[in-house]
């Protein structure tokens, strides 16, 4: 038996005069799943209550379901098994990440709400980190929308991977845009004094190995250079040949656009092979994921469908 929040049917009964919003026309959303899971970041205890109050400004039935303790993935797999017209997720970035992968195994519509730390996918679907606004952004203008990704093994990752030491500075960045600044420097410390001590080789697409401090691989969905029908990677790789140049990058990759800096190049590619001689630090999605000393990374074309705003919509999102 899972401890679930579940809300009542609030289905419009004949005759009622409760005022409702309208749900989006795109997809149909009669019957839904919302997973919470209270104990991210950027969710907190009163989510499943916030939750309830704003769908039950709509007409439509919806099953909140908290993510806790030992049934955590046991309400996953039953919200799954479920086959709801959408599953709506409020979680951390890797329990999201998780739950969008298997709903694209099973065919079902997926909305990842912004409730973690770095919220990289749910910004590129819904044009904001604030879950409650996302929130009806889905319920009045969502749209059924193929998100294409990448996959290193079992870890599948939406918009980017960073494979090689500087993968380190990914938390130091974090910190700066929260305000932390000494944790961002000793962060920065550690990534720098790692980030050269060893470069990765790789290769694309089965062609000649090269060498790099790192290895970035964007997704369709955030690349600048490429668009959502594009078939692979963005792949761009950072090359260094003295100290200034590290110290350039690593300010670069800190407080700036890094792909702008001179250092890296980008190219398309749809397989991608990595080792080094010892693990590789990764960050995939803004979580840090274990790859070892080496790893395959392959385009995934569909990895799954989004509830999600459209790119036009997105461009006009205040």
């Amino acid at each position: 038996m899972t401890d679930n929040v579940a809300g009542p049917d609030i289905s419009v009964p004949p005759n009622s005069t409760l005022d409702l919003k309208s749900v989006t026309s795109k997809t149909r959303l009669d019957n839904i799943i919302v997973l919470i899971n209270p104990m991210s970041g950027g969710v907190g205890n009163g989510a499943a209550d916030q939750a309830r109050a704003i769908l039950d400004e709509y007409p439509i039935t919806a099953d909140i379901r908290t993510l806790d303790g030992d049934s955590f993935n046991q309400t996953i797999d039953e919200a799954i098994k479920a086959k709801p017209d959408a599953l709506l997720v409020l979680a951390g970035d890797g329990t999201a990440r998780t739950i969008a992968t298997l709903a694209g195994q099973n065919d079902i519509l997926v909305a990842t709400l912004p409730g973690g730390t770095m919220n990289m996918l749910p910004k590129a679907l819904y044009g904001t980190g604030d879950w409650k606004k996302a929130l009806r952004r889905v319920l009045e203008d969502g749209e059924p929308r193929k998100v294409a990704g990448g996959a290193i093994g079992d870890e599948y990752f939406y918009c980017a991977a960073i494979l090689g030491a500087p993968a380190l500075w990914a938390p130091a960045r974090e910190a700066i845009r929260s305000g932390k600044i000494g944790q961002a420097f000793s962060k920065a410390k550690l990534a720098f004094n790692r980030a050269f001590s060893g470069r990765i080789r790789f290769s694309l697409d089965g062609q000649p190995a090269e060498k790099a401090e790192a290895l970035v691989l964007i997704t369709p969905l955030i690349s600048k250079a490429f668009d959502e029908n594009t078939a692979g990677l963005e792949a761009a790789a950072m090359k260094i040949d003295d100290a200034g140049q590290a110290v350039r990058l690593a300010a670069n990759a800190l407080f700036t656009e890094w792909r702008n800096d001179q250092a890296v190049e980008t190219r398309k590619t749809r397989s991608v092979e990595v080792w080094g001689r010892s693990r590789i630090p990764a960050v995939i999605d803004g979580e840090t994921v274990p790859v070892g000393k080496s790893a395959k990374v392959r385009f995934v074309p569909h990895a799954f469908t989004a509830l999600a705003l459209s790119a036009d919509a997105l461009e006009n999102v205040e």
